[in-house]
């Protein structure tokens, strides 16, 4: 019998079904495009769920396909219960979620509350009569000393407050001006996002992934930010971000909604610790499952804050992973990902994307599936799918990267090609062209002319040739997730490390009562020589995947040698 058989708890966790998934993340309008008008919509969805599920998914994450006018590509929602017309209609949705759990896949829904879009009925009736109940549901605020009502500057540049001439005063938007935040102080407000919540969960959906959810509860006080030198707007980060009322928010929506359904719920949260997340998703928080933290995405930032082009320390990489494994084991659970469609595709800023592109996909996929919490993967990373080179922007349509630019050419407006050169290198349009099916035109994504270009590699790098390749990243992606699977020690066991000082080698022990496995990385373009702790050499372990076309360290050993961006799993004897 396997140690998970029968058992409700493993070592000291509680079995759950998420803590033993994988989720496929789809940004639908990059996915598949099923009626050729060069956006992705359901339809393509439905026709690729096969795909997802022979790659071993469980659940589907779908950015947001609610009705929205598209100022941040429908993070702005104008109704929660519409679905947005490009993508299809609501019978589309159902279609898409019978056939989903006919399959055995989840779907997983964006939940994105705590802005609206400015077209939002209950915006434009905010903006009507300041004695309306509606006045309250956003963020209103006189000016002061005849400017905004603090210094706070939007997430995608320029001021976070808009004034408004029909009501003579200013809103909050902590993202793009089209994006009203929502007052959470309301009590009305919560309950309408409660209500709508628990339509979704009715018609069958699987859980929420929460956007900017730590965001919701605003310091009341509204103070000016800090501000770097020279800088005209400061930063909203301490008085909003984990604000003085969201945990109560959060264990209110637990409790009316959230605890009468078994679902999945993932918070996104920047600029939290390992000591906030207990908070948000500890075992017995009664809030969240889990939480998306963006310390490894946020290594390198410089002046420019995201946008530079700078390698990531392996060293900082190995702390910040350790630190998430070894404070949250057996209080809270982790969320891994790599990328998202907010970030740059990975293997372009993890790994190496030209001459080890398949290899270092492999390494970063090995990495994610043998730590522990739940895998999130981003579609395309499962082929290896890179950065764009972007010639100019206007071939850019993310009004981040847009916003961006400008700021930058600002601050080096003799020097273009250094600006470029950021921009390309962490825009978050390089996740957002199409999904590379084939060779075909377009990239087999759409007969119809893309609404963002496609990735110019995309005869070389798809779906078409990874599936023919048995040695490609998408088999690698379905072995690591059979392996998994198959070792209880990789979902619920313990994370220690080993050689933390070492400069090119990662590597770490996954133990569960008596199975244990030896993770070995190594991060580098160069070969790398290691010596292993006695105590693990003694030990001994056998290969059980590595990512290597023809591995040599089938055995461990006391010195072992590796191969740029080797990466071997062993299991111990």
């Amino acid at each position: 019998m396997s140690i998970m058989d029968d058992d409700r708890e493993v070592g000291k966790l509680e079995k759950q079904w998420w803590k033993e998934s994988v989720v496929y993340q789809i940004y639908p309008r990059s996915f598949l495009d099923s009626n050729d008008d060069g956006v992705g919509d359901l339809g393509g969805i439905i026709e690729k769920l096969d795909y997802i599920h022979d790659l071993g998914a469980d659940v589907i994450w779908l950015c947001p396909i609610y009705d929205s006018p598209n100022a941040d590509n429908g993070y702005d929602i104008r109704d929660y219960r519409t679905i947005m017309k490009e993508f299809g209609t609501m019978k589309d949705f159902d279609k898409l979620l019978s056939e989903a759990h006919r399959k055995n896949l989840k779907i997983v829904m964006d939940l994105v509350v705590n802005h609206t879009s400015d077209e939002h009925e209950y915006f434009q009736k905010s903006r009507q009569n300041p004695a309306n109940r509606y006045r309250d549901y956003y963020i209103w605020k006189d000016g002061k000393n005849g400017s905004e009502p603090n210094n706070w500057g939007s997430a995608f540049g320029g001021s976070a407050w808009k004034y408004d001439n029909a009501v003579k005063q200013y809103y909050l938007h902590l993202f793009a001006e089209k994006q009203p935040d929502l007052n959470w102080e309301n009590p009305e407000v919560r309950r309408s996002v409660y209500k709508m919540m628990a339509w979704w969960l009715e018609k069958g959906v699987d859980g929420f992934r929460m956007d900017v959810i730590n965001a919701i509860s605003k310091d009341q006080r509204f103070l000016d930010g800090d501000a770097a030198l020279g800088q005209k707007y400061g930063s909203w980060g301490k008085y909003v971000n984990n604000g003085p009322r969201v945990h109560e928010f959060l264990r209110e929506m637990n409790r009316e909604v959230l605890s009468k359904y078994d679902i999945m719920t993932v918070g996104e949260t920047s600029g939290i610790t390992t000591d906030d997340a207990l908070k948000y998703a500890g075992f017995d928080s009664h809030e969240l499952n889990m939480v998306f933290q963006f310390e490894h995405v946020d290594l390198g930032s410089d002046e420019n804050g995201k946008w530079n082009d700078r390698p990531i320390s392996l060293h900082d990489l190995k702390e910040v992973v350790t630190r998430w494994q070894t404070k949250l084991n057996g209080k809270a659970w982790n969320s891994l990902f790599w990328g998202n469609h907010d970030q740059p595709r990975a293997v372009s800023r993890y790994g190496d994307d030209g001459k080890y592109r398949e290899k270092s996909a492999k390494l970063l996929a090995t990495l994610l599936f043998t730590l522990q919490g739940t895998p999130f993967v981003y579609q395309g990373e499962e082929i290896g799918m890179t950065n764009v080179p972007f010639d100019d922007i206007s071939q850019f349509r993310d009004i981040e990267t847009k916003n961006a630019y400008r700021d930058l050419i600002r601050k080096y407006p003799e020097n273009i090609e250094k600006v470029m050169r950021l921009i390309r290198a962490r825009s978050r349009d390089n996740a957002r062209t199409p999904m590379q099916w084939d060779d075909a035109r377009n990239a087999g994504f759409s007969q119809g002319d893309p609404w963002i270009p496609v990735n110019p590699n995309y005869r070389e790098i798809n779906v078409k040739n990874n599936i023919c390749d048995p040695d490609s990243v998408y088999h690698y992606y379905q072995a690591m997730i059979h392996l998994r699977k198959k070792y209880p020690a990789l979902i619920y066991g313990t994370y220690s490390p080993f050689l933390e000082d070492h400069k090119q080698i990662f590597c770490y022990q996954r133990t569960l009562e008596n199975q244990s496995l030896l993770i070995l990385l190594n991060f580098s373009e160069n070969t790398a020589e290691i010596r292993l702790p006695e105590e693990i050499a003694a030990e001994g372990g056998k290969l059980l995947i590595s990512n290597c076309r023809f591995p040599k360290n089938e055995f461990l050993a006391g010195t072992m040698v590796f191969q740029p961006y080797d990466g071997n799993v062993y299991l111990m004897n």
